[in-house]
């Protein structure tokens, strides 16, 4: 079949639902368009796993990023998901939906019908909430497992019990009224199983004979006539190219980098940027591509010689290391459970106003200051990230001939505001270290190291060491304004008639936390438009 009503481009967290809702109608037929390949991996099955999934280009894109003029020029990996799944596959399983303001902010941008009211009822209806939270907040119906980590690790629980001494609250749902505090993450699993998103919408339902899902496809340009798609060109991985026509719509929800890729290469973009690349402009939308938000990330690591974390020592072997298989495949417990980010939380520096503005991620195990994968030994380390960074950077095509490679330009700590937030943030992250609660384990700090004190050297180690805790948004973002790409009534491009984009790129400002679960919202929320039906039901 090369004719299709409706061209899912990307199953990552968005596409997958968009096809699970689209292909619900046996009236119709849904193409699933994915550039990498399956998900049956023990890397991606067993939570643990994730250790060898970044960097993996089986399943990660391993994109890099131009050198960041204020980070000392330094690039950085951009770790994307090329696997159904997206990167819902590769990611730290972390269930987080943003605050409350993330949405009546949209709203404020002009984005009516995406208010915290407006998109909640969808987060509820996707959630299957098996952690026993509150149902003014939660959906226990839906397809995407919410749970308690199966097997958390007592540091972990050392580092919520932190909060008091921090002047923090313990909190026990990141998701309901507050995300104030400390706690432990929840997280997409399946009795101890990762559920990406292709796990949860389209696993159950591939069988369903309207939906067809291409694998190893890429998506290498649109075919425009005028004011429609008319067929998709794709790419195989030998660079074999054939077409596939579409009959109604096309939906790209291939993220934050692929989706402005791909309408650049269709000529979808800034008029002269592309007569530039010698690409024929057929829209001019100028703000394809520009608005890049993601959330700088910073570390603050722990070496200690109490072998109370997870790691490899001679003190571990036995209790832990060679019966931690054994222990998850019989049990779901033991150290193959941990998603390495079980605990942290969220706080406000003394720059916030009303809400948080860094996030903490906790992670039981000695972080290498040394830029190492791995490193022997225990120890316990805090990332830091600034919630709604005001620097702004672009993915543009890269002036090679080829249409398909980008160059990602994040453009972090250009506002001298994220660098001061980030500043403050790592100095939190040292007071709830400096908790009683780890007297008893207490290490040597080896990043940023205890000689480093003041604001000018805390900023000149974040310049050499911060990178990207990998939540890009916004680059083809809703909105009513000249720089808008999509219409926040229906996410189709401006200009086009059948051409929507539904994944993270269209948000307009970052959300305060991980952005799987938002895209997951988008797409539904996208599909709900393209049904034609209300979303709150």
């Amino acid at each position: 079949m090369t004719a299709f009503d409706y061209i899912i481009v990307g199953a990552g967290s968005a596409g997958c639902v968009m096809a699970n809702r689209l292909s619900a109608d046996p009236a119709v037929s849904v193409c699933l368009v994915e550039a990498g390949g399956s998900d049956r991996s023990p890397w991606i099955r067993i939570p643990a796993g994730i250790f060898g999934l970044y960097g993996n280009r089986k399943y990660d894109y391993t994109f890099r990023g131009v050198p960041q003029k204020h980070l000392n020029n330094r690039s950085m990996t951009v770790n994307r998901g090329k696997v159904l799944g997206g990167s819902s596959a590769i990611n730290s399983m972390v269930y987080i939906r943003g605050n409350r303001n993330d949405y009546e902010n949209w709203k404020a941008q002009g984005c009516s019908g995406w208010g915290y009211e407006d998109v909640l009822p969808v987060f509820m209806r996707q959630e299957c909430n098996l952690a026993g939270q509150s149902p003014e907040y939660h959906g226990f119906r839906g397809e995407l497992n919410v749970v308690e980590p199966q097997d958390v690790t007592p540091l972990a629980r050392r580092f919520v019990a932190a909060a008091a001494d921090a002047g923090l609250p313990e909190n026990t749902d990141f998701n309901a009224g507050s995300q104030l505090g400390l706690g432990i993450y929840n997280v997409n699993q399946n009795r101890g199983v990762r559920l990406s998103s292709y796990n949860a919408f389209v696993e159950p339902v591939q069988e369903r004979p309207n939906l067809t899902i291409l694998t190893h496809t890429e998506v290498y340009r649109l075919v425009i006539e005028g004011d429609q798609v008319r067929a998709v060109v794709l790419e195989q991985p030998n660079g074999q190219r054939s077409t596939i026509t579409c009959q109604r719509e096309v939906i790209l929800c291939a993220g934050t980098i692929a989706s402005p890729r791909i309408l650049l290469a269709s000529g979808i973009g800034p008029a002269d940027a592309l007569r530039a690349l010698g690409i024929a402009c057929r829209l001019d939308v100028p703000g394809v591509g520009e608005n890049l938000q993601d959330h700088i990330d910073s570390m603050v690591t722990v070496r200690s010689d109490r072998p109370v974390s997870i790691g490899i020592s001679a003190a571990t072997l036995l209790p832990h290391v060679f019966p931690a298989p054994f222990q998850y495949w019989l049990q779901r417990r033991g150290w193959w459970t941990t998603n390495y980010v079980e605990a942290g939380g969220f706080a406000r520096t003394p720059l916030a106003g009303a809400d948080p503005d860094v996030q903490f991620h906790f992670t039981p195990i000695y972080r290498s200051h040394r830029g190492r994968r791995f490193e022997f030994g225990h120890g316990y380390s805090v990332f830091t990230c600034v919630l709604r960074p005001r620097s702004r950077g672009s993915i543009r095509l890269a002036p090679d001939g080829t249409h398909k490679n980008v160059l990602i330009d994040h453009n972090f700590f250009a506002d001298e505001q994220d660098q001061r937030v980030l500043v403050a943030g790592v100095r939190k992250a040292r007071e709830i270290l400096a908790s009683r609660v780890f007297d008893g384990i207490r290490g040597v700090e080896m990043a940023p190291g205890r000689e480093i004190q003041s604001d000018a050297r805390l900023l000149d180690y974040l310049r050499h060491t911060t990178t990207t805790v990998y939540h890009p948004v916004g680059t083809c973002r809703m909105g009513l304004d000249a720089m808008a790409v999509v219409s926040p009534q229906n996410l189709k491009v401006h200009g086009m008639q059948n051409l929507r984009v539904a994944d993270a790129s269209i948000m307009p400002s970052l959300i305060s936390g991980n952005t799987s679960a938002p895209s997951m919202m988008i797409g539904d929320m996208g599909a709900a438009m393209v049904l034609g039906r209300s979303d709150k039901k």
